[in-house]
């Protein structure tokens, strides 16, 4: 079974409770969920602290998402506690901070990691705060055992891409239509937000408005007009 983990926490150091601010009228991590949710994995599974779990519930059932909680520092130990709660044999890890992420590409992504058999896929020169992670849920469980430092267990995959002679890798430069790695489209700062809520804007009513060309275009448009003209 392949699940989509998108991982989020309410205590942000840089910008407090940024899941919740507002994006189009709606919480920010409600937009991340339902560009995720266009694509058809099986289970689709916001995991969050123990203490984010009451913020959480009303959106992620809204959104068609499972609530699962676990551990706030250790994200890997949470990631291996869905994996093991809901059977998942292959995990797309996803951030509650891109609300722009780009769910053709992890689409993408995902069929050629299904085709490949890699433990760990990726893509190189997306945008920043535009992809995702595939992950065979073995090699997560195998992290678990192993990884010793924080930074190991608090951002899930390093262990992974830190052991190459030990676990597959597929690190592709991503296709061309999707390329920008001088892009910045997550949201860590205030005026990562300020950026986010102009290009949500720029971005209401098309007609593929989660999808990564879309996202590009009006980014160009919006921020890079005189060097694009």
């Amino acid at each position: 079974m392949t699940g989509v983990v998108l991982q989020a926490r309410l205590d942000s150091r840089r910008l407090p409770l940024k899941a919740l601010l507002p994006l189009g009228g709606e919480p920010l991590i409600l937009r991340v969920m339902r560009a995720l949710k266009t694509v058809p994995w099986e289970r689709h599974i916001l995991a969050c602290p123990e203490d984010s779990l009451e913020a959480f519930a009303p959106l992620a059932d809204r959104a068609g998402f499972a609530l699962f909680g676990g551990a706030k520092e250790d994200v890997l130990s949470r990631y291996c506690g869905a994996i093991r709660h809901f059977g998942l044999e292959r995990v797309i890890r996803a951030t509650g901070d891109n609300p722009f992420v780009f769910a053709d590409a992890a689409a993408a992504l995902d069929r050629e990691h299904q085709a490949g058999g890699a433990c760990y896929a990726a893509y190189a020169g997306l945008p920043h705060g535009a992809g995702v992670e595939v992950l065979a849920a073995a090699a997560l469980l195998k992290a678990e055992a192993e990884a010793e430092s924080p930074a190991e267990r608090e951002h899930v995959c390093p262990y992974l891409y830190g052991n190459p002679d030990r676990f597959l890798l597929h690190r592709p430069l991503a296709p061309r239509r999707w390329q920008g790695p001088s892009l910045r489209i997550t949201v860590d700062t205030q005026e990562d937000y300020r950026k986010a809520v102009l290009l949500h804007e720029g971005i209401a009513g098309s007609e593929r408005p989660f999808a990564g060309e879309t996202v590009i275009a009006a980014y160009r448009r919006l921020f890079l007009q005189d060097l694009w003209a």
